[in-house]
């Protein structure tokens, strides 16, 4: 059984910088797909960053790039810097099982099998 527990998130002010972590464990696959959404109120889902395998091909929101970062060690990571009051919301990471390990991973939420439990996260401007 596949399990993913978040870490991390708070508030902060305009410009400043927060790190989400999210410890998995129990993924015995080949290749996989981890990747991180978020959610604000009142609007939907939203893909954020995503990972393929542990250091393949990384895919980042138009809206995000140049300031978020999806990595992979122990712990799945999202660094988050010059956060901005749009960034706010639940954050959740989530994997699925892929049968390639080549290429970006998808952005599509319903392809994800295994879900954190969330982390808010608070921009004030």
């Amino acid at each position: 059984e596949v399990q993913l527990v978040e870490s991390g998130g708070g508030s902060v002010q305009a410009g400043g910088s927060l790190r989400l972590s999210c410890a998995v464990s129990g993924i015995f696959w080949t290749y996989y797909c981890m990747a991180w959404f978020r959610q604000a109120p009142g609007k939907e889902r939203e893909a954020v960053a995503s990972l393929s395998n542990s250091n393949g091909p990384r895919l980042y929101a138009d809206s995000v790039k140049g300031r978020f970062t999806i990595s992979k060690d122990n712990t799945l990571t999202l660094q988050m810097n010059s956060l901005k009051p749009e960034d706010s919301g639940t954050y959740f990471c989530a994997v699925r099982r892929t049968m390639n390990g080549r290429g970006y991973c998808s952005f599509e939420s319903f392809m994800y099998t295994s879900w954190g439990q969330g982390a808010q996260v608070t921009v004030s401007s």
